[in-house]
């Protein structure tokens, strides 16, 4: 598959990517910050440390508008200057996004312009609203899930407001590591269905 789209989302066992009241200055929420010890080793030649590189080898990121603001914009680059494509309902009249960022209203266009951007290159996909709306427009192929062996009890869900429909997924790969397993699930597309 060239091009795949593909969630990469940190999330406690219980389906949390945020701890409680997530917010500027206080991006993650409440203890969500635990979400992200994995990182640690984003450095190690261990499966963290690949599935780190993994991604700043995509070539295009998609981000939800929250998502988005809540990471200062990351001030126009996420890594090495791949196009932003910020999936967001409605732009501001005036509210130019930094560096190489960039807002789009439509989901279809979105992925069509990451995969363009990407080239043969996976495009990374951030961010809860972004994911939701990619799956039920049939545009999401793969999640990378690191999931963190922690109940976080509350905050913000990865898949709260994704609808009634029955969505199948594909174990592709399994890696783990300290304090997290890093799961690839391929989304799998039935005639009909996403």
């Amino acid at each position: 598959m060239n091009s795949p789209i593909r969630l990469y989302m940190s999330m406690s066992l219980d389906g949390f990517i945020a701890g409680p009241d997530d917010r500027p200055g206080q991006e993650l929420g409440r203890d969500g910050g635990r979400l992200f010890n994995w990182l640690d080793d984003r450095e190690s030649d261990g499966p963290s440390g690949q599935v780190y590189r993994e991604a700043l080898a995509t070539g295009a990121v998609i981000s939800g508008r929250r998502t988005f603001e809540l990471a200062g914009r990351w001030k126009g680059d996420h890594h090495d200057g791949v196009p932003i494509l910020v999936l967001t309902h409605r732009v501001t009249d005036g509210d130019m996004p930094p560096g190489h960022a960039r807002f789009v209203t439509d989901v279809e266009d979105c992925a069509r312009q990451a995969r363009a951007a990407a080239g043969n290159r996976p495009v990374m996909v951030h961010g809860a609203g972004a994911a939701q709306a990619l799956l039920r427009a049939g545009q999401l192929d793969e999640m990378e899930i690191h999931l963190v062996p922690v109940l976080l009890g509350g905050g913000r869900r990865l898949f709260d407001h994704l609808g009634g429909g029955h969505i199948e997924l594909d174990l592709v790969r399994r890696l783990e590591a300290r304090d997290v397993t890093h799961l690839r699930y391929r989304v799998v597309r039935q005639e009909g269905t996403v």
